[in-house]
């Protein structure tokens, strides 16, 4: 939002003489209305750390009435005021810390784990060592500066340093410029600001109810998916094919076949079976099957990922074989994030190798049983631990699997199976449990094309709502740009 060339020598200025002045040059002396003019927050306000109170001392916090703030307290929160956070400090707690005080009005910004939080203090209030607040001089309003700070998140980012996290010191702090209005000029912009802000926010609230619906039609798609009701004439259609019961006794007769070629004398073990007793009915021809009884013949079809040392993040590397991590499996598609290792540790995994095609399932996080295929551009690549590879019998669709794992039936059956305080999680013998409807293979082909023409329609719509998204984000940013150059009001 301020131009950061402009700013640079101001600054370098600034913190060679150690004083936290803004002394202009030309060009930002150009960019700003008459009667407006540059300072720093360091002569517009009092910066102010924050402190923890030893946590292992009960009376620091045991019925305190001081609200503490944290910037988690920020993550999610809208509103523009905020009087208290999730704990309170007593006066012991704030005397024995380098916590303060705070006055209402004071600008609260958090200055690690993240950058760029603001909110103003709607009473007095103290905060915890993320933050670097400002308690204003006469004749700012602390509305205009809470705007400000809102559209200078990147440029605080740039004024930070740190190696395991960005931190804004205080002096830093001061030395961030703000171009000052007058004040009867700070309340015009202000009331401007939050008149466009707030037709904004009406119209990215019916963005999201959009998004959200498609996402009910979504599982809506899936649901009639596995249940049958996508392909009724389908099924009419073709009375007389292989069905679901006798595909999966073809697969399994198969699989103990190979197994017993390859494994002389040894005795097979059987796939778990599916507890059909409170199972749902299913469409005539269909049957129930586990993922375990789905599996390819070929050796490690169904495998987690290395635990443990034998894969961590200190193995990553700038390119090589991709690793297949929780972060790329979306709700019901791939998500292109990047990792790699190197030839020589693949080589060394390879038994945790995924293949294009192949299904890969989250064991931990949100949605379980949470999955997607692997695209047939991806090259070389392996899972990581919580991710479990899924190479389905060729005589399964594994398009067909991947809708029934995140279809909501699935997705209910399964919840018996979870386990895990947070977060839900699944182990690989658990994921093999899991049980879904089987229909005959050629239905199973009408089902992914009937699923493909219903959310074609719904991620057109879905991409438009995105677009739109994006560009109330960018209206957002103009705005605070244009009423920081004097170009609102």
């Amino acid at each position: 939002m301020v131009d950061k060339q402009a700013m640079a020598g101001v600054i370098k200025k600034g913190a060679a003489s150690g004083a936290p002045t803004c002394r202009q040059n030309g060009a930002a002396q150009k960019n700003l209305p008459e009667g407006w003019e540059w300072k720093t927050l360091g002569e517009i306000a009092e910066v102010v750390g924050g402190g923890t109170p030893r946590t292992n001392d009960p009376s620091n916090f045991e019925n305190g009435t001081i609200p503490w703030v944290t910037p988690a307290d920020l993550s999610g929160y809208i509103s523009k005021k905020i009087g208290h956070g999730s704990r309170y400090i007593t006066e012991k707690g704030l005397s024995s810390s380098s916590a303060r005080l705070l006055p209402a009005g004071t600008v609260l910004f958090t200055s690690r784990a993240p950058i760029g939080y603001v909110a103003i203090a709607s009473n007095p209030i103290s905060t915890n060592q993320g933050f670097k607040s400002f308690v204003l001089k006469e004749g700012i309003l602390p509305d205009y500066v809470y705007w400000y700070l809102k559209g200078s998140k990147d440029l605080a980012e740039s004024l930070a340093s740190g190696t395991t996290f960005l931190e804004l010191s205080g002096a830093k702090a001061k030395q961030l410029p703000i171009p000052l209005a007058p004040l009867d000029q700070q309340k015009l912009i202000v009331a401007e600001i939050e008149k466009q802000f707030s037709r904004l926010d009406e119209a990215f609230a019916g963005l999201k109810r959009v998004k959200a619906n498609l996402k009910r039609y979504k599982a809506s798609v899936l649901k009639a998916a596995v249940e049958g009701k996508l392909t009724e004439e389908w099924r009419k259609a073709h009375p007389n094919v292989e069905t679901g019961a006798e595909l999966l006794k073809r697969i399994l007769a198969e699989r103990k076949k190979k197994w017993e070629e390859k494994n002389h004398g040894k005795k097979y073990k059987e796939p778990v079976v599916p507890d059909t007793s409170n199972l749902p009915d299913l469409p005539k021809g269909w049957g129930w099957a586990t993922i375990d009884q789905l599996v390819a013949p070929e050796p490690n079809s169904i495998t987690d990922g290395p635990f443990g040392s034998n894969l961590k993040t200190s193995h990553y590397t700038n390119e090589g074989p991709r690793v297949i991590r929780l972060q790329n499996i979306g709700d019901g598609f791939f998500v292109d994030e990047r990792a790699y290792v190197s030839e020589e540790h693949f080589s060394f995994l390879k038994k945790h190798q995924v293949l294009s095609g192949d299904l890969v399932i989250a064991a931990l996080g949100d949605s379980p049983p949470r999955s997607c295929v692997i695209p047939p551009t991806l090259g070389p690549a392996l899972v990581k631990a919580d991710c479990i590879r899924f190479h389905p019998h060729a005589s399964v669709s594994n398009l067909y699997i991947n809708f029934a794992l995140n279809s909501k039936p699935t997705r209910e059956r399964t919840k018996r199976l979870i386990h895990g305080v947070g977060r839900p999680r699944l182990n690989l013998s658990e994921i093999k449990m899991i049980t879904m409807p089987l229909p005959p293979h050629a239905e199973q082909i009408s089902i992914v094309a009937e699923v493909a023409r219903f959310l074609s329609v719904a991620e057109e719509i879905e991409c438009t709502v995105e677009t739109d998204l994006n560009r109330a984000e960018r209206l957002r940013q103009g705005i605070l740009q244009k009423a920081f150059s004097g170009n609102l009001v």
